[in-house]
């Protein structure tokens, strides 16, 4: 008997409705599957165990906790508060900078303390404590410059409103780029571990006041800058351990 989720209807509609991004799809996880189990088998009949079964360690613990402190450096922008708050389960950096006499715009970082922690809820833990209404919703790309190749980052970009509105922008940070998904993650350090190394993650949002009729392109230079300044800065000053190390 065919599985409810996967019968022969639905998958017929998918393939109608798009074959080769079907195709693509399927032959993108078909590769990665094929280069996690070629590298990880030998190392299974040698040790007995998958590589994955023993979590390496994360190599910048100290870093990683010390931006709850400290929260992250701008060129041009001048930090007015920053503290340690809780969201849900995880511990962020709330930090709230200004430019002359712009609103202040928040910065929040939860960073990987724990080497088994993995980004899961950080989005809806976020959401269910400002209780946002949102629209506009696309990515945000940008790409920071000093690594060779040149960092790339997805990030999630929309427009939130409750009593005030923002431009909210939002990814996890790794060393060497940043995506707002979680299954980018995934495989970054699946494949890693097979190396005995791990792709440590921060993730980050960033609240920018926006005027209640501003539509999002208003803020999308804003965005680009500052997301820019804080892929950097923690490239630069928190993952530049793993980032020596993996090279």
């Amino acid at each position: 008997m065919t599985p409810p989720s996967i019968t022969k209807n639905k998958v017929g509609v998918l393939w109608k409705t798009s074959p080769t991004k079907f195709l693509t799809k399927a032959v993108v996880v078909l590769l990665l599957i094929i280069t996690v189990a070629i590298a990880a088998i030998p190392g299974y009949l040698q040790g007995g165990q998958w590589t994955w079964s023993r979590l390496p360690p994360i190599d910048n613990t100290q870093q990683m906790r010390s931006l709850l402190k400290t929260g992250v450096e701008f060129t041009d922008w001048q930090t007015i508060k920053q503290r340690e708050i809780r969201i849900g389960g995880n511990k962020w950096s709330a930090q709230a900078i200004t430019q002359g006499n712009s609103s202040p715009v928040v910065v929040l970082l939860a960073p990987q303390t724990f080497y088994k922690d993995k980004p899961y809820v950080e989005w809806t833990d976020i959401q269910g404590l400002e209780k946002w209404k949102t629209d506009s919703h696309r990515e945000l790309e940008f790409t920071v410059e000093g690594n060779s190749p040149n960092s790339k980052v997805k990030a999630r970009f929309f427009r939130a409103w409750n009593q005030q509105t923002f431009a909210i922008v939002q990814w996890y940070a790794f060393p060497n780029g940043g995506s707002h998904a979680t299954t980018n993650w995934f495989w970054r350090d699946q494949i890693a571990q097979l190396k005995q190394k791990r792709v440590p993650w921060i993730a980050v949002c960033l609240k920018i006041p926006l005027n209640p009729l501003d539509d999002l392109d208003s803020a999308e230079t804003l965005a680009t800058s500052l997301s820019q300044q804080v892929q950097g800065s923690l490239q630069e000053n928190t993952f530049n351990v793993s980032v020596k190390k993996n090279n």
